[in-house]
């Protein structure tokens, strides 16, 4: 009955308005999550060793987020994929499998000889960086696990337009993030690298039994089986083999692009003002991201209402060109006025040096919140049409373009590298946009 309602629902007239209330919830959904950073950020930079802290907490984030990248994607997959009871199964099992391997993974990188030679000897990270970003790491372990459950469940809700349940979830990840991050700062001596972890963890954990307790109402006739047997849904029966096959291409997207994390910081590690690179660059990210948050929120409102025959895809190009334009528009006037100095010193806490150290790198990102956009409509298209394989290879177009241009600048051109990092992510995004549009025009034509 949900999925025929579901159905019913996408007969209606697509409009601007009701794709903007639809993504509004989803858009604060990723929006409260980037306000952990920032927020995070400001506590590290207000204790003990903060230029350290700082650093080793983008190192440990940057791990962790290599580790957790197979299972970025599951709520695009069961957006996509849940529909009924076996489908519903299929991919449950599939996410608890995922979420072992990537558990499995985190221990390995936090096994001390494993992490050190990743991080000492790989890397080049000073001592200090190194001993905190390990402490950091061991409190992240339950981490990867917990961001699948949650996408997983947040996909179901998706798909059955519930989307503010997904903000609700999110509240309360914010609320547990903040409680504990500053519980610990004003009644601990932990680090501030430890600390920041330690937030992290705790506010993901109860966001994924909040999004299994939310999708509750929804997966309760498929666990009574009470839904209708597949056949009366119009869709083929999902195979493991099948899931294997449309999901493989997704993880490799987000290991791919989330790979570019540890290589960044690898070479900032080895270039001229390795320290404050570190330092800064993930408090730069912190509010570069607010701003993609918006445009990465979209990719799964492409999905919904595409349509079978991308009937709604006027509509959604129409909602993009307005998204994207507002978030460049907005962080362009950050970057470029006072207003940079106003977030970075009197908000993130940032000393003088290091604010106007920043300045450059954000000025660098200013666009990249809209190339977002553009990637979530065209990463949309292709989910819908089921035709992800492109997905990947336009990821690895960025990753390897990242790459190139970060070690041309750091090992040749002597850039800083904050500012080699900047320019190297901003390049090599705009090459997975060029790359994807010749699959993303062709599938408008086909379909």
């Amino acid at each position: 009955m949900l999925y025929l309602a579901l159905m019913e629902t996408m007969t209606e007239e697509l409009t601007l308005r009701r794709i903007f209330i639809f993504w509004v919830p989803l858009a604060a959904t990723w929006l409260m999550m980037s306000v952990e950073g920032p927020l995070l950020a400001a506590i590290i930079a207000r204790l003990a060793d903060p230029k350290f802290n700082l650093a080793a907490h983008g190192v440990a984030f940057a791990f962790a987020l290599l580790v957790e990248a197979p299972v970025i994607m599951l709520m695009s997959a069961s957006t996509a994929l849940v529909k009924e009871r076996d489908s519903f199964r299929k991919l449950r099992n599939f996410t608890r499998a995922l979420n072992t391997l990537v558990t499995l993974v985190m221990l390995l990188v936090i096994f001390p000889p494993v992490f050190y030679w990743l991080a000492e000897d790989l890397i080049n990270l000073p001592d200090p960086v190194a001993n905190l970003t390990h402490k950091a790491l061991v409190v992240l372990l339950p981490w990867p696990a917990a961001i699948g459950i949650r996408r997983f469940y947040q996909g179901i809700l998706i798909r059955h337009n519930l989307t503010r349940r997904v903000a609700y979830g999110t509240v309360i990840r914010l609320a547990s993030m903040a409680g504990v991050a500053l519980g610990l700062y004003f009644f601990s001596r932990f680090e501030g690298a430890v600390i920041g972890a330690a937030a992290l963890s705790a506010g993901v954990c109860m966001e994924a039994a909040a999004s299994r307790m939310m999708a509750h109402s929804t997966i309760k006739p498929w666990i009574s089986r009470q839904s209708p047997p597949e056949a009366l849904t119009d869709a083929p029966p999902l195979s493991y083999p099948y899931i294997a096959r449309f999901y493989y291409p997704l993880a490799l997207t987000s290991m791919i692009a989330l790979g570019v994390h540890p290589i960044v910081t690898f070479f900032m590690g080895q270039s001229r003002q390795a320290i404050e690179s570190l330092a800064v660059l993930p408090v730069i990210g912190s509010l570069v991201f607010i701003f993609r948050s918006l445009g990465l929120s979209f990719m799964e409102v492409v999905i919904t209402f595409s349509g079978e025959n991308n009937e709604g895809y006027r509509q959604l190009r129409k909602f993009a060109l307005i998204l994207g334009g507002s978030v460049v528009s907005i962080l362009g006037l950050i970057a470029f006025s006072p207003l940079a100095e106003v977030w970075f010193r009197s908000i993130s806490g940032l000393s003088p040096q290091l604010t106007d150290f920043s300045r450059l790198p954000t000025q660098i990102l200013a666009v990249i919140p809209g190339t977002t956009v553009l990637l979530s409509l065209q990463r949309g298209t292709l989910v819908n049409a089921r035709h992800t394989a492109p997905i990947t290879w336009a990821t690895a177009v960025e990753f390897s373009g990242t790459v190139i241009v970060l070690a041309i600048a750091i090992k040749y051109l002597d850039f800083v590298g904050a500012v080699a990092a900047t320019t190297a992510m901003l390049l090599g995004r705009l090459g997975a946009n060029l790359y994807l549009m010749p699959p993303f025009l062709k599938v408008l034509g086909k379909r």
